[in-house]
This record gives C-alpha cells, structure tokens and sequence, in this order.
C-alpha cells in the first residue's frame, strides 16, 4: 500500500514502448487509453490487487468478429499458412488448431502493453526506494553503439527516448536509422540488442540458496520470456567465456569508507545476488518473423509447399524492446525487494530497508 500511482505516468510508458524508427502501422491505431480498475485510490495504492484494462482499437474495428466468442466462424477466414519464425505452426500442432489465427494472436507482442502497464506501477514502487531503470539499444543489425562510451544514467533517459532509435550514442544512432531504412526498402525486417541498467539496487536481493530465486535467473526467465528475445547476457555476458578469470572478475575494493568493486564486469550480480553495483543486463533480439517478402512454408489445409501469410509489422522493434525490458527488469526486481524487505506498506518496506543497509560494512 501508499505507493504513488499516476495514470498519466502509466500512459507515458506505454507511448515510450509505442515509438521508435521502424515501428509498424498499428502503432498509429492503437492510443493506449487506460483505465485502473481497482487497487488504486486517490494516487495511492491499496495494497488490493491492482487491475488495468487497456483497449485494443484494432480489435474493436477488425477482429470482433474473427475471434468471436459464439458461431462457427467462416472457413474462408482460417489463416492456414505458418510463418517460419513464429509460434504459429508449433502452436497449431500443440492444440490440434487447424487456423493459426488462435495462435498468432496470442503470441503477439501487443501482449508486452499490459507488461509495460504494470511495469510501470513498479518502477513507482522501486523510484520511492532510489532504484531507478533505464534501457538503451547497442544494436541494430550490423550498426552497434560505442562499447567504450559512458553508460546512460537515470537522468539520461530523456536524452535516450530522444533518440529515433533509443542509442545514447549519437554517431551511431544515425547509422542505425539508415540501417532500418535500408532494410525497409528491401522488404525485409531486422533485429538488435538492448541493455538495461538498473541503479540504486541494495546488496542481497535474490538468493544463492534457492535455484529459483537467483536473481540473475530471474531477470533472463523474465528477459528471454520478450517476444523476438533469443539471448540474454548479465554484466559482460557471452563475452566472459573468452576471458581468463584474473580478467574476468570485478576485484572488491574500499574506496570513500564503502566496500565496492573495481570494475562492473558482473554486471552487479554474483552468485545469484545483487552486490550492490548497477546491474547490467543486455537481451538480442531477432528479426520480426512476419516478412514482406513471405518466406517458404507448408499449407496446413492442403499440405503443399506456399509462401507464409502476411501480417502487418515493424521493420525494426528494438527501442520498443528496450522499454518492455525495463519493465520486465522493473517487475522482477519489484519481487525480490518485497521478498527480502517486504512489509505491507511502502514505508514499512522503506524502514526494513534502511535498517538493512544500516548493518552493512
């Protein structure tokens, strides 16, 4: 209870997830309007659950209909071509489906809306405590950003959403939109990386005694569980299996009185736990699989060779993942904050936490 909730804030993530150089058509349908439906009153949180509805224009306008509730349905109206890439044709087999429209529009990534939503209630709740997140892309294609340049602090955020394309590094960032354009004038769809960064964390959060409550675990479950992600790193990641280990490890230091670490290679997670540094997490994410340019598949109806159907989608949605992967971050951070310092308030939370941090060297 007695976190701060705003409406307006709410609508302000999810038009940062709206945007970004390469985003489809329905990203001019869709407007977000929210209602909180319960858990909320006055700008306070109850401590009840929390309920957000958020319409899909398109649904209203077009899939009423197709996805009714009653009838039988017009045969005619079966989407019975998978495209390589997607869920669709796994899913069908999964079910026994013989239209993969029941699979496809579940699958969507309009699904991360409702992330970002409740994200954003989060991301209050970590704000109050002084943890704050921030994304930003490093790739697109075959373009990356500065490896050597400065991390994007909170108070950059505005300066990243800035960006067509969420880059903090400027040179690069205009690449990128070229990249995006090329790739749009071939018919054709491209993916990238983003990095999240997560500040003002406390040592302890997660556990190396339980598996399942590793907190470097639980941001890659909650990371890898993105549409389109395919890989996730924490700290340096993939690139610490190409290191010795007297270059690998971030040696522990005492610099103004507090017990620190030289360098962030860990990307602020050891042995399951926060230590206390940024935390670091970077997520790939491949290609959009809904091609203008259809690749090859197999008709389920008839069971001959044909080209994949055809949905509207973007060029290029990594900025947008960015933000989803702050509010996957934000979420699950949210739960091993009130797992370790939980109390059935906010200023109860505050108070368990400050007297934690007061105990350590």
């Amino acid at each position: 209870a007695a976190v701060p909730v705003a409406p307006k804030e709410i609508a302000g993530e999810l038009a940062r997830r709206r945007h970004g150089h390469g985003r489809g058509g329905r990203q001019r349908l869709e407007t977000d309007a929210l209602d909180i439906l319960s858990g909320v009153r006055h700008g306070r949180t109850l401590g009840s659950p929390i309920a957000i509805t958020i319409p899909n224009n398109e649904w209203e306008a077009k899939y009423r209909d197709l996805m009714a509730v009653e009838g039988e349905g017009d045969p005619a109206d079966r989407l019975t071509r998978p495209r390589p890439g997607h869920a669709d044709l796994a899913g069908a087999m999964k079910y026994g489906f013989d239209d993969v429209r029941n699979v496809l529009e579940r699958a969507s990534a309009r699904e991360t809306a409702a992330r970002v939503a409740i994200g954003a209630v989060c991301k209050a709740f970590l704000a109050e405590l002084e943890i704050r997140i921030v994304s930003h892309v490093v790739r697109i294609g075959k373009v990356t950003a500065r490896a050597s340049g400065r991390l994007p602090a909170p108070e950059d955020l505005d300066a990243v959403d800035a960006s067509p394309v969420r880059c903090f590094d400027e040179a690069a960032a205009a690449k990128m939109v070229a990249e995006i354009d090329r790739v749009r004038k071939a018919r054709d769809t491209v993916g990238g990386e983003f990095e999240v960064i997560a500040y003002g964390c406390p040592p302890g959060l997660g556990s190396h005694v339980h598996y399942d409550r590793k907190l470097d675990a639980r941001l890659a479950l909650g990371l890898m569980s993105i549409q389109s992600v395919k890989g996730v790193g924490i700290g340096d990641g993939f690139a610490s299996g190409a290191r010795y280990g007297s270059a690998a490890h971030d040696e522990i230091v005492r610099r103004e009185g507090t017990i620190m670490r030289a360098t962030a290679r860990a990307g602020g997670i050891e042995g399951g736990m926060s230590t206390g540094q940024p935390i670091r997490v970077r997520a790939a994410m491949k290609p959009f699989s809904s091609l203008p340019k259809a690749l090859a598949t197999v008709d389920l109806a008839t069971g001959e060779d044909a080209v994949a159907i055809k949905q509207r989608t973007d060029v290029c949605a990594v900025p947008a993942g960015g933000v989803v992967g702050e509010a996957v971050v934000a979420f699950e951070l949210a739960n091993a904050v009130v797992e370790k310092f939980g109390g059935d308030s906010l200023p109860e939370t505050r108070r368990n936490l400050d007297a934690f941090v007061e105990t350590l060297p």
